[in-house]
């Protein structure tokens, strides 16, 4: 995750299908580490990836409006932009990525 003037960028990774949804863990992709996204749309025509972005914005708190998708649309490795993080943002995704309470 990186924040550039006003956005956040976060590496996800996508887990389509999933019996419940969930937001919370790491896995270590080609983006460095993501938080996982597991999600029960299945990966057709973009839906997983909708999914996904809304479960996010879910998870930290945001207007679905301000996360887009910047990279991987057809891949289960994705990079979401969040228009103008709130400053304790990246302290909740760290906690929701690695479990970490610091």
């Amino acid at each position: 995750m990186t924040i550039a003037d006003t956005t956040l960028t976060v590496a996800v990774r996508v887990k389509p299908g999933a019996a419940r949804a969930r937001v919370g863990g790491r896995f270590d992709g080609p983006y460095g580490p993501a938080l996982v996204v597991a999600v029960h749309a299945p990966a057709v025509d973009g839906r997983a990836t909708e999914a996904a972005r809304r479960a996010l914005a879910d998870a930290l708190g945001v207007r679905p409006a301000t996360v887009s998708l910047r990279s991987g649309a057809a891949s289960r490795d994705k990079l979401f932009r969040i228009e103008r993080p709130h400053d304790g943002l990246p302290e909740v995704l760290r906690r929701l990525r690695d479990g970490s309470t610091a």
